[in-house]
């Protein structure tokens, strides 16, 4: 029998379920990424703030920086949100591939020129 999902979460919970410490949820949410509710003392999360934190770890894993998923994070929910977002989304994707590509390319120039050097020492 399947246990139905929690509306809420505590700061616990999420750090437990995504590997991250709570230190970093703390972070996020003081850059303005996530917006828990306070129930007294105690951070309360909502689904809503789980599938964002599970966007800003997605954004972090592929090198977007924290102002990039902000911006692509902020266009959620806005009219024609999803469009924009996805446009702006694919747009980031290309510049990372791009610089990617290209620190793939200075490693391999960087490679040759060791072993260059190194053929010329020995």
């Amino acid at each position: 029998m399947n246990e139905p999902t929690p509306l809420t979460y505590t700061i616990t919970e999420l750090s437990r379920e995504f590997g991250i410490t709570p230190r970093s949820i703390r972070h996020y949410e003081q850059e303005q990424l996530i917006a828990p509710q306070r129930l007294g003392s105690q951070r309360v999360y909502t689904k809503g703030d789980k599938v964002r934190l599970q966007l800003i770890l997605r954004g972090k894993r592929i090198g977007f920086s924290l102002a990039e998923i902000r911006e692509i994070i902020s266009m959620y929910g806005s009219p024609s949100g999803e469009k924009k977002q996805t446009q702006l989304l694919l747009d980031k994707i290309k510049q990372r591939r791009e610089a990617l590509a290209q620190q793939q390319q200075d490693i391999k120039t960087m490679l040759q020129e060791l072993t260059d050097l190194e053929n010329r020492l020995t």
